[in-house]
This record gives C-alpha cells, structure tokens and sequence, in this order.
C-alpha cells in the first residue's frame, strides 16, 4: 500500500544521528513485534537504520548545543559537545540531526519496506536482499507499483458476494470482510485492488491468482493470520480497506486503514468508520493511518482525537503516541506535567495551558513567538499552582517512574 518515498539520493548521505541508539531500538522492538523473518529484521537495522541517519526527510538539524538538549530532554553525551564545539569545523563535520522515530512518514516507510522485503522470500533475490541497499528498494517498490498500476487497467474482476460476510451495517455502509475459507477469495482480493488501486490483490500472475503483492496477503488471510473487509456503499463499491493482524491469542490489531491509491479515506467516512472500528473490538493499538486521520483507540473504544477529554485517556494516549499532543483540544494539566518531563520541546508548537506546567517550562515557552512579554507568569517566583492537587501531584510522580 503506497507511500511516497522520502529518497535523496542513491546512497546514504553522511549525517550523524543525535539519537541512534533510540533508533535502533525502536527498528528492532518493531520488528520483533511484527515477527519479520530475521533477514528482514538484519536488513532493516542495516540498511534502513543507515537510511534514516543519512537521507530521511523530516530530520530536525542539531547545530547548537541547546538545541541537542531540547531534543534528548536530558544532557547529552560528551561527544555531541565535542562535536558542536569548534564551529570552524563545523562545515568540515558530517551533520548531527534528531529523528523522531515515532513519526508517521518513518512508519510509513518502514511499513512498505517489509512489504517489499517479504514479498522476495522464497524468490533467488532472498538471499542477495545485503546487496541492495534502502534507495535501491525504495526505487524498486515505486517502479513495481507503478508498474501494477498500469497493469490493474487492463482488467476487472466482478465482485463476488459469496466471498463476502456482513458485519457491520450502518446508516449508508457496509463493512464486509473478505472470506478466509471463500474459493473466490483471491478474486475478491483482485476486485478489491482493481477498485482501490492499491496492492493487497496485485499478483503476478493474475490468471493464476498467484504470485507477488497479492500472494502475501493472501496467504496471510487464508491462514487465519490476518483478516481483511471492505468498507463499501449501498452499491457494492469499496471505499476503504481494513486489514487486521489476528495475534497469537486471538486479539486483533488494526494494521492498516487505507483509502482509495492508499491515500486517507475521505473525512465523510470517518463516522461510519468509528462505528465500523468499534464493532471489530481491536485491542489498544493505533496505526499511522489511523493517527494521521485523527482517530485512535483508547479505553472508551475508537474515538476522533479532539474527543478525548478524560484525564487519564488523554495521559494514556500521549504516552503512547506523544505526536498527538498538540491535536488535544484541552490537554489536562497531568498530560502537560507528562509531555514536560519527557518532550519539553512540544511546547515550542503548543504552550502548556495550565499555570503550573507554564512556570516550569518557561525556559521553552518563553521561546514562542506569542509570549506575553508582562506576563507576571515570567517575572516571579511567588507563582500559585492552581492546577495541580495533591492527588494529581502523586500521579504524575507515579508516570515519571514508569517513564524512567
């Protein structure tokens, strides 16, 4: 499912990252996770580790000390200081950035990495996957999927209703799944992708139904490993395709929310989507796609992220996905204590609201272009902390323990 490749060249540039060893983790817990073939998961802390310090585009430059503080939230280590001390040599050094590795584009990426790592298991490309490094996949999964494009226009597939299970129905909707035991499930893959212009259905060989995108999900499918429904209207045409990843005990992880050439669906959809998302009853993860369109799961179920209000949703949420800060429409004063003490440098986007929180980042907030020069917030000591109660105070000490 497509994403635009941030591609700079056809190497690796020479940058150096504030952060590798958190990149590194957080590359290697996901691969984990997701169970990638231990190729795959050397690759990616080969070549896509390699990818991201050198070429990967939002990567927020480090020229200044300060700036290496803001971005770790602590002191960084003596070899940053070394490194950013001498600026007549400054233009002589390899550029230092942080990237952050939670972004969505890094995910996006990543994503369609494994999809185009997996897709070669099995092929005599497996065992050479060293030799190609991270521009060269991406070029490749563009030109292949610019190449099922083209394909996809010179056929059709009918859909078939004996491939497909109601189940949920809303006002103007349908959510249908795709049958796992369906003989005619591959084809309905195929319609899927005909429609969709995506790859789930894309095989290389599209009278065999075989081969290619389209043979890793389905198999995935057929296996009882995942399950894939489409979201369609009153005329049968797919509008957004939903994958889910079926865990070891049964639990299901949204994987994947894709829309029509796997861009965002469309903002009236969102509603019917909820409902869809809330019937499913998916475990606590949250997929970029579903991040970038606002929407996430917390304990209340799947919800706009504008209308998580509760304190300990909102404290949840922002400890899990810290991005989604700035998209709260009233984040509570334990939420802004949290992204104090973890990523103060949030606050250059959005100041804290609460007082308490104000006081004790004004280093940052004092920053930002719209501070109140005589606000007596900045000029004394004697500020009262109105926001905060004591039991507030215990619970944000308990977050920063576990946060520790």
């Amino acid at each position: 499912m497509e994403v635009t490749p941030q591609l700079r060249q056809s190497g690796y540039a020479p940058r150096n990252a504030l952060n590798a060893d958190q990149l590194k983790r957080a590359i290697a817990e996901r691969s984990k996770a997701r169970g990638d073939a231990p190729e795959v998961g050397k690759w990616l802390l080969n070549h896509f580790y390699r990818h991201l310090v050198g070429n990967f585009e939002p990567a927020r430059p480090i020229l200044t000390l300060e700036q290496a503080v803001e971005a770790l939230g602590a002191e960084p280590p003596p070899w940053v200081a070394r490194h950013l001390g001498d600026a007549g040599k400054q233009s002589q050094q390899a550029p230092l950035v942080w990237i952050d590795p939670q972004q969505a584009p890094l995910l996006a990426e990543e994503a369609l990495l494994v999809e185009f790592l997996t897709s070669r298991q099995g092929t005599a490309l497996a065992g050479k996957l060293d030799r190609i490094n991270c521009p060269q996949a991406l070029a490749l999964w563009h030109k292949e999927h610019a190449q099922m494009a083209a394909r996809v226009e010179q056929g059709w597939r009918q859909s078939q209703p004996e491939a497909l299970l109601t189940r949920v129905t809303t006002a103007e909707h349908v959510l249908q799944e795709l049958r796992p035991e369906s003989p005619l499930l591959r084809a309905e893959m195929a319609f899927e992708s005909y429609v969709m212009r995506h790859c789930l259905g894309q095989f290389a060989d599209r009278r065999a139904l075989t081969g290619g995108y389209g043979e890793r999900y389905a198999e995935a499918v057929e296996q009882r490993r995942m399950r894939v429904l489409s979201f369609r209207d009153g005329q049968g045409q797919p509008h957004i395709t939903i994958s889910l990843i079926v865990q070891a005990d049964g639990t299901l992880t949204v994987e994947q929310v894709k829309g029509k050439q796997n861009r965002p669906p469309v903002e009236r959809y969102y509603q019917d989507l909820l409902q869809c998302l809330n019937a499913l009853g998916t475990d606590q993860q949250t997929p970029a796609d579903c991040i970038a369109i606002g929407i996430v799961r917390t304990d209340a179920g799947w919800l706009r992220i504008e209308e998580v209000s509760d304190p300990t949703a909102q404290t949840r949420l922002v400890a899990r996905y810290p991005q989604l800060y700035e998209r709260l429409e009233a984040p509570s004063a334990m939420v802004e204590w949290l992204v104090a003490g973890r990523q103060p440098q949030q606050f250059l986007q959005a100041g804290p609201q609460a007082v308490s929180v104000k006081y004790a980042t004004r280093h940052i907030v004092s920053k930002r272009a719209e501070r109140q020069l005589n606000d007596p917030l900045y000029q004394t000591e004697g500020v009262p902390w109105p926001d905060m109660t004591p039991a507030e105070g215990e619970e944000i000490q308990a977050w920063q323990a576990r946060a520790r």
